[in-house]
C-alpha cells in the first residue's frame, strides 16, 4: 500500500527499531494487558492470577486475585492459555480498583489494589457471558466489554466463517449486548470526543467503528482503515494518540502498526516469522488451525504482540504487551498517546 501522510503527521518518517527498546519488568506471565498511570506506576495483567504492579525504579511485586473459592491455575505451556484463571484486558474503576476481563474463567472481575476481588457478572440476558477479552471505561463511567467468542475453547474460533462475538455495554441500567456478529472481538478505544467506538475484529483482519450516541447505544457500522490488512494480519490490540493515529499490534505476525486519520496504514515494526505465519493463516483460510501451527509463530522482542500502552509523564513512551514475553519493551515516541479516562 501507496502511503500519502500528511506532513505534519508526527510519525510520518518515524519506525520502532528493535535495538532501541528499553525492558521493563522481569519474569512476568503472559503480559497481555498494561495500564500506565502519570506516576509511572505500571500494572500489567498476569497469568499467575491478577497483575504485576511495576514501580518506575524497576521494583515490581504480584497481586494475586482473592477469591472465596481457590482459583484454577492452568498447568503445561500450551495448556496455561487456554485454562485456568486468564487476566486479558484491565481497565481502572473510578475509585482505582481494577477491573479484569478474564478470558480463562469468562468473567468480569474487579480487584483492589490488595487482591480481594468480586465477580462483576459472568451472564449477559441470563446465559453464560462467553469469552471475555477487554473492559474500556469511558468518563460517564459506563463500562464497554468485549466478547471474543461463545465457543469454550477459543483456539475453535480461529474461524474465518465465525462471527459470534458481541460488545456489550455495563451502566445504571445493567448489562446490555450492543454490538454483535463480530469476528474474535478484541480491544475496542473511543476517539477523543468519545464520538465513535473503534474494535478491533482479529480474524477478519481488521477495525470497525460504531458512533456512539448519547445513550451509549452504537449506529452506522463500518469499517475504519483498510478492509483487510493483508495476510497474517491478526489485529489484536489498539491506542489513539493526540494527532488522532490509531496505534495496533497484530498477534500471531508480531506487527505493530497505525492507522492514520485519514485511514491510511502503515506498518511501525514487523518482527514476525514470513513463512509461519503463512502456514498458519494458510490454515486459517482452511479452517484447520492446530495448537502446533499456533505456537510455531512468535518471535522477536514482545512474542505474540497483544496491546500498546502510552505511558511516562508526557505520554511519550510507547509500551507493548504480549502473551508469551517474560517483560515489556518500551520506546520514546514523537507523539503522545491521547489521555485515558484515569489519566487525571
Amino acid at each position: 500500500m501507496v502511503i500519502k501522510m500528511k506532513a505534519d503527521n508526527p510519525i510520518k518518517d518515524f519506525v520502532l527499531d528493535p535495538s532501541k527498546a528499553v525492558f521493563v519488568g522481569t519474569d512476568l506471565q503472559r503480559p497481555e494487558c498494561i495500564l500506565a498511570e502519570p506516576n509511572g506506576d505500571l500494572w500489567v495483567a498476569d497469568a499467575r492470577g491478577g497483575v504485576a504492579h511495576i514501580k518506575p525504579d524497576g521494583s515490581q511485586k504480584i497481586i494475586t486475585q482473592k477469591y472465596a473459592d481457590k482459583i484454577d491455575h492452568a498447568s503445561g505451556e500450551v495448556m496455561r492459555y487456554f485454562e485456568g484463571t486468564l487476566p486479558n484486558g484491565l481497565a481502572f474503576a473510578s475509585n482505582g480498583d481494577i477491573l479484569i476481563s478474564n478470558f480463562g474463567t469468562d468473567c468480569l472481575e474487579r480487584m483492589k489494589r490488595t487482591g480481594e476481588t468480586e465477580i462483576l457478572f459472568d451472564t449477559v440476558n441470563g446465559k453464560e457471558i462467553g469469552k471475555v477479552n477487554f473492559v474500556l471505561r469511558d468518563s460517564k463511567d459506563r463500562l464497554w466489554i468485549t466478547i471474543t467468542t461463545m465457543r469454550k475453547n477459543w483456539l475453535d474460533a480461529l474461524d474465518p466463517n465465525l462471527a459470534d462475538g458481541y460488545i456489550a455495554r455495563y451502566d445504571d441500567r445493567g448489562i446490555h449486548i450492543v454490538a454483535d456478529g463480530l469476528m474474535f472481538t478484541n480491544e475496542v478505544r473511543f476517539d477523543k470526543n468519545e464520538e465513535y467506538l473503534y474494535v478491533v475484529q482479529t480474524t477478519g483482519g481488521n477495525v470497525l467503528r460504531f458512533r456512539c450516541d448519547a445513550n451509549g447505544d452504537l449506529h452506522d457500522r463500518e469499517i475504519y482503515g483498510p478492509t483487510h490488512m493483508g495476510k497474517g494480519a491478526y489485529p489484536d490490540g489498539i491506542a489513539f494518540d493526540t494527532y488522532g493515529n490509531l496505534w495496533g499490534t497484530s498477534v500471531y505476525s508480531d506487527m505493530v502498526w497505525v492507522i492514520t486519520p485519514d485511514g491510511e496504514f502503515k506498518v511501525l515494526l514487523d518482527e514476525g516469522d514470513p513463512v509461519k505465519v503463512k502456514a498458519l493463516d494458510d490454515a486459517f483460510r482452511e479452517n484447520r488451525v492446530t495448537y502446533d501451527l499456533l505456537f510455531e509463530t512468535g518471535r522477536g522482542i514482545a512474542p505474540w504482540m497483544a496491546s500498546v500502552t502510552f505511558g511516562g509523564k508526557d505520554l511519550k513512551k510507547l509500551y507493548l504487551g504480549s502473551l508469551r514475553a517474560t517483560n515489556i519493551p518500551c520506546w520514546d515516541v514523537p507523539v503522545a498517546g491521547l489521555p485515558m479516562v484515569h489519566w487525571k
